[in-house]
């Protein structure tokens, strides 16, 4: 038998927008995704559960069909569709496209109609069996020995299998007399009446005696009671409700079941796709549950492997050709010395495995000379994490020309993961092999060592890493990427390695102060807001009890709706303390505010080492435009903007045997950036005699002498210039600015007015970026945007923001890159004891030697203010201190 799988599309992401909330699922750039979320993690669930030979999906087009014709009130109740669903069908869609899912529609027809001729074309084949999701009960019609329905009950997380016993015993009618059933009783989501005073059971009652409908209506005078006079008086509405309700079996499809042969998915697509809805663990769990008919792999990593034995490391390791693959065994952090062997394979498959932990003062210094030989090229995978383990243990690591996760990157770098079999599978159609299985061939070579599983999975790994990064030298290459690797993101490497390794020491009695000093502003907010209410102790966490005290002990205007009521997120409240300023909104916002602020403090506190230092770690692969990211904890969102985030900076202070900690950063980078690309005269102007770059563009665009731009003027026009790089659109800077729409587009109207290069630059940005595909920085780095071109208008539109925003910040995150490395290299060049230990997104934090601030000061100063070519300076402000607060300038 086969076994066909159908699913009702439109009724199936329905329910799962219903059943997860809307504003806990949507992308960074906005398009809301828990329609889309629901669907695809039922379907994994299904197909995995199922597991068919055959498999389609069915949409609905429009709901002008052959029966609205015949009744125009046919699902005329439904409420309007929510906006946050809007969209989210044609993202199913592209999801089912990744995964090989074949999806019918027919204009004028339901998707239970396309559904019920699929089902009919099966059974009467007779080599099928079927299962038909829907959450539809008209499905219910269609159950019988080979047909059964699986109907979702609680959202789309679980499905009930009604069979033909299970219907007959909810409904106490079989399923081919449910469509009678329904017709008696109505269906409200269909705005079809029932018969008045007429329920289930007298329904299935009167079906039982009367064999089914027609027999009914034939028997329709023996029917007593006010039931009788009910069902006779409503008697045509019952016949319109069947003729409505009974599936079509015989839609004018182009394709039958035959047709829908389960598919394998296209591993990039759905990368493509679960990256822009940004749907990692969901892609986790699809690779982990579902596998493909077809194996993707073409075979096995072979090597030639030799476990090296004592002594004899030099000889092995002169036998290494090409650029080598570089896999670290063991697991680490900073300063531990986890590493407990590491593989080395050669570009033509020849493996070593050299034991860590028993390496003869020969075998270490010959090690350590191969692996510091930058005329050894070498590869590896996510390279820093293994480089901290070589190091612990005295080795480093230089000549690195390929980090394979770096590579991925710059290919796609808007993939959400870079995980190394997924990598070696899509780009080299191999796999490594399963524990156990002998991964070096044929070719085994023991000389001395002893091989095992471990050592077998080490140099398999290694000889992996060798191939991959071969195949990512050409795929870099396709995308015009290989000087961007060569230049900047594989030199990055070893300096952010050196950062993670010095870390920013800290004063750990202040950092516990400070989390005293919160937790009581915690506390002090909390009764506050409680004596605000009259005493009463609401959990200020809870969103429901505040969505009583707000909306109904206060009154106050009620926020957007949500699935659970009114949401109480943090822009909501900001927004609802400015239409109404109650006492208790001021304590809540800052209890809110105080508890964010204890929670970092509480995070550095966990994350200080033993030597008195933080080291964070930095990430290369995560933001698509080229910044850095800081993780573990995160030092790049420590605030600014207030006392208390100041008082966080202060904390981090100049380690013992520096002098100060000096701050260097850009001004107005991304303006800057956005006045070269643009050409505009005017802004270039400004920049190139020292203005104040606000103020001379506020002068402008409200027509006033620079002196006459008022603090609140040079705001707004900030807030727009900023604002315009990033895609703001009118109503987007309403919002932000507190102001109507129609004054926002006056601002910018007026800026466009007056910065006509701004206005003529951005236009064709998006305009290139959708005939070639992709944006592009100054220096080669590219982002592509499939979506430009998407007939989704939200899907375009956001593409269209990112177009506009990718070359500047883009190209300001690879010149902080350039600078970072100068500034290093004449660090190192100079013998210099003074170091780089952060990189906050536009700020360089250094830790400055005695006797050294004057010659690094100009030294930070050269490198950062020289880092790219541009028609206006890059102007760089430091600044030194004990802290970094006091470094701040």
């Amino acid at each position: 038998m086969k076994r066909l799988l159908l699913l009702d599309g439109h009724s199936l992401a329905y329910r799962a927008f219903f059943a997860l909330p809307a504003e806990n699922f949507s992308t960074s750039t906005g398009q809301h995704t828990n329609a889309v979320y629901g669907f695809t993690s039922m379907l994994i669930n299904v197909l995995r559960d199922t597991e068919p030979t055959h498999l389609g999906v069915a949409f609905d087009v429009s709901r002008q069909t052959f029966r609205t014709e015949e009744y125009a009130e046919y699902k005329a109740g439904r409420a309007t569709t929510p906006n946050e669903f809007k969209g989210q069908v044609s993202l199913v869609k592209e999801v089912l496209d990744a995964m090989g899912v074949a999806h019918i529609e027919l204009d004028g027809y339901e998707a239970d109609d396309i559904l019920a001729t699929l089902t009919t074309q099966a059974v009467d084949q007779g080599f099928y069996e079927v299962l038909l999701c829907s959450g539809d009960r008209d499905a219910l019609q269609l159950v019988g020995d080979k047909v059964t329905v699986l109907y979702p009950v609680k959202g789309v997380s679980e499905l009930t299998r009604m069979t033909p016993a299970a219907v007959e015993e909810k409904y106490g009618v079989p399923p081919e007399r449910y469509s009678d059933l329904a017709a008696l009783v109505g269906e409200k989501s269909d705005n079809l009446p029932g018969v008045p005073g007429v329920g289930p059971k007298t329904a299935a009652k009167w079906l039982t005696t009367y064999g089914d409908l027609t027999g009914l209506v034939a028997s329709v005078d023996q029917i007593k009671g006010k039931a009788g006079e009910s069902v006779r008086a409503h008697l045509d509405g019952v016949l319109r409700n069947r003729r409505l309700n009974q599936l079509l079996t015989d839609v004018p499809l182009d394709l039958g079941p035959d047709d829908l042969v389960r598919a394998d998915w296209n591993r990039d697509e759905v990368h493509r796709v679960f990256d822009g809805l940004e749907f990692k663990v969901l892609r986790d769990r699809l690779f982990a549950t579902l596998g493909t008919s077809e194996p993707e792999a073409e075979g096995n990593v072979d090597v030639d492997g030799e476990v090296v034995a004592e002594g004899g490391a030099e000889k092995a390791l002169s036998s290494l050709t090409g650029r080598t693959g570089v896999h670290v065994l063991g697991t680490w952090a900073r300063g531990t010395g986890d590493a407990a062997g590491i593989g080395l394979a050669g570009d033509d498959g020849r493996a070593l495995y050299i034991d860590l932990t028993a390496l003869t003062p020969d075998d270490e210094k010959a090690l350590a000379a191969w692996l510091a030989d930058e005329s050894k090229p070498k590869a590896m995978h996510d390279a820093k994490g293994p480089m901290h383990a070589l190091d612990a243990r005295g080795l480093t690591l230089r000549g690195l020309t390929n980090d394979t996760a770096i590579a991925a990157y710059i290919v796609r770098p808007d993939q959400r993961s870079y995980g190394f079999d997924d990598l070696l599978l899509r780009y080299c159609h191999i796999e490594l092999p399963q524990a156990g299985d002998a991964a070096t061939g044929q070719g085994m070579l023991e000389l001395g060592g002893t091989a095992t599983a471990e050592t077998d999975d080490v140099m398999a790994r290694a000889a992996a890493v060798a191939k991959l990064a071969t195949a990512l030298d050409e795929a870099v290459a396709e995308v015009g990427g290989t000087e961007l690797m060569a230049d900047l993101e594989m030199p990055v490497v070893d300096v952010l390695a050196g950062m993670e390794k010095a870390g920013i020491a800290v004063d750990l009695d202040e950092l516990q102060n400070l989390e005293s000093d919160y937790d009581a502003l915690v506390v002090q907010a909390q009764h506050d807001a409680w004596d605000a209410i009259g005493g009463e102790q609401v959990n200020l966490g809870s969103p429901k009890q505040l969505q009583t005290v707000l909306f109904e002990t206060l009154g106050m205007p009620k926020t957007k709706k949500t699935k659970t009521g009114y949401t109480t997120d943090a822009e909501a409240l900001a927004d609802l303390y400015e239409k109404e300023p109650h006492p208790f909104l001021e304590a809540l916002l800052r209890h809110r505010d105080s508890s964010k602020l204890r929670s970092t403090v509480a995070g550095l506190i966990k994350s200080v080492a033993d030597d008195g230092r933080i080291h964070t770690t930095y990430q290369q692969t995560i933001a698509a435009t080229g910044r850095l990211s800081s993780t573990d904890p995160n030092l790049q969102n420590i605030p600014i903007r207030t006392e208390s985030g100041r008082r966080i900076r202060r904390v981090f202070v100049v380690g013992e045997g520096y002098e100060c900690l000096m701050s260097a950063d850009y001004s107005q980078i991304e303006m800057r950036v956005m006045a070269h690309l643009s050409g505009d005269e005017g802004l270039i102007h400004a920049f190139n005699e020292g203005e104040d770059l606000h103020r001379f563009v506020g002068s402008r665009v409200f027509g006033v002498e620079p002196d006459g731009v008022t603090p609140e003027m040079r705001a707004k026009v900030k807030a727009m210039s900023y604002g315009l790089a990033y895609g703001l659109s009118a109503f987007g800077l309403s919002k932000q600015l507190r102001i109507s729409t129609a004054e926002a587009q006056r601002l910018m109207d007026g800026y466009f007015e007056r910065f006509g290069g701004v206005r003529d630059y951005l236009r064709h940005v998006v305009d290139d970026a959708r005939a070639v595909g992709y944006t592009e920085t100054m220096m080669g780095r590219r982002r592509y945007l499939p979506d430009l071109a998407s007939d989704n208008r939200q899907r375009r539109d956001m593409a269209e923001r990112m177009a506009l925003n990718a070359p500047i910040q883009g190209s300001a995150a690879d010149i902080m890159k350039k600078a970072m490395l100068g500034v290093d290299e004449a660090l190192r060049d100079g013998e210099y004891a003074s170091r780089v230990l952060l990189q906050v997104h536009d700020e360089l934090i250094l830790e400055v030697a005695e006797g050294e601030r004057e010659a690094v000061e100009k030294l930070v100063r050269e490198h950062m203010g020289s880092a790219a070519d541009l028609d206006v300076p890059l102007d760089v402000n430091v600044g030194t201190g004990a802290s970094w607060q006091d470094a701040e300038h």
